[in-house]
């Protein structure tokens, strides 16, 4: 709207400027009637017509051959009117919705206007100017439609660009949210999920105390149902806060992995040794890692090898951090496939952090050992 408005102040002022220049240019009647007549024309058809071309091509059209027409005309009748092509090429160029029209119509319009001078004035000099002002306004509308041309080009690219980024964004969203899926997968499966099936072992081994009149020896039972109950209820506390790993808030990696094994042996009458070497430092993240590993490791061993000793080791220098999980159980055929979650989310856990897991079995029992290096963050 606000562009139309200009266009109408432009073109009703260029033609009051043209028909000031016939008046005081000392015309005879002819040339005064025709002038003023001409740029009537003009200003009638811009708001009859102009004013719908830039959402109407047939209107454009019909709009600059109306133009082109008056221009002809007019300068015939009177050589000021020839001032028109002031306002005749930028419309030419505005309005054109392609490049060889606008050409066309440059050329009609210098054209037009040539031959109007030569009539009106006998001059020859007429056809030297019109080309000079022809090959003026086909240099500057050449030059501006190069120069929209690249801006449209830039206009689209950054479109691209921007299409390109919210694509970009949502995938990145999504990556993250399904990445914090299975984080939170990997916690419950290594956390809740081991105590509960902890909880229901402990149940069961009370329920057949019950079944065979033992009664009073089930005090022991409970009171190790309450504890693991309640380091249940602080893990999954702990993984709602997106806190690190309960069982490390007592002290090191060491003290936790002690800890995990002295519990298991409590729960599951298998014997856990815990070693530990070396002294590197370790930040919390890596024991997080380590501790999930072990936890792990010791739940496959309660589930599935059916062993009576575990040892579990630590060893760390400058370079790398190893842990060893050991049985002496039945063992299991590396080639079958992994039912659960479990070695594939220790796997996972392990990647994040350039680790490494690696597995050996035979009859005698199972060796897992997770290895990453050094210094660095989960």
């Amino acid at each position: 709207m606000e562009r139309s408005r200009w266009w109408h102040v432009a073109v009703v002022g260029i033609a009051v400027v043209l028909s000031a220049l016939v008046a005081l240019n000392n015309p005879t009647q002819f040339e005064l009637i025709g002038g003023i007549g001409a740029n009537a024309v003009f200003v009638i058809a811009w708001f009859l017509v102009g004013r719908h071309s830039p959402t109407s091509p047939a209107a454009a059209t019909s709009f600059l051959i109306i133009t082109i027409a008056v221009a002809t005309i007019g300068t015939a009748m009177s050589p000021s009117m020839a001032t028109i092509q002031c306002i005749g090429y930028p419309l030419i160029w505005v309005l054109s919705r392609q490049l060889r029209s606008a050409i066309i119509a440059n050329i009609a319009l210098a054209t037009g206007v040539g031959v109007g001078l030569y009539i009106s004035t006998d001059a020859v000099q007429a056809l030297v100017i019109q080309g000079v002002s022809l090959t003026f306004s086909m240099a500057l509308g050449l030059w501006i439609t190069a120069m929209a041309d690249r801006s449209s080009d830039r206009q689209r690219l950054l479109d691209e660009l921007r299409s390109t980024q919210d694509r970009l964004a949502a995938v990145s969203r999504d990556a993250g949210i399904a990445s914090e899926r299975e984080r939170l997968a990997r916690e419950i499966h290594d956390t809740i999920a081991q105590d509960l099936t902890g909880l229901i072992m402990l149940i069961q081994r009370a329920q057949r105390e019950v079944a065979a009149g033992r009664e009073q020896s089930i005090a022991p039972q409970l009171a190790l149902l309450e504890e693991n109950a309640r380091a249940t209820l602080a893990e999954t506390r702990a993984l709602v806060a997106a806190t690190s790993a309960v069982a490390l808030d007592g002290g090191g990696i060491v003290e936790a992995l002690e800890r995990l094994g002295e519990r298991f042996a409590r729960e599951t009458n298998v014997h856990v040794t815990v070693t530990a070497t070396g002294s590197a430092a370790l930040d919390r993240d890596t024991e997080v890692v380590l501790l999930r590993c072990a936890q792990e490791a010791l739940a496959n061993v309660r589930k599935h090898s059916g062993a009576s000793s575990a040892v579990v080791t630590l060893a760390a220098d400058s370079e790398q951090i190893r842990l060893d999980v050991v049985d002496d159980g039945a063992g299991f055929d590396l080639d079958s496939p992994a039912p659960g979650f479990g070695l594939g989310g220790m796997r996972d856990r392990l990647a994040l952090v350039g680790g490494t897991l690696l597995l050996a079995s035979s009859k005698q029992g199972t060796t897992l050992t997770a290895t990453l290096p050094a210094g660095v963050s989960a």
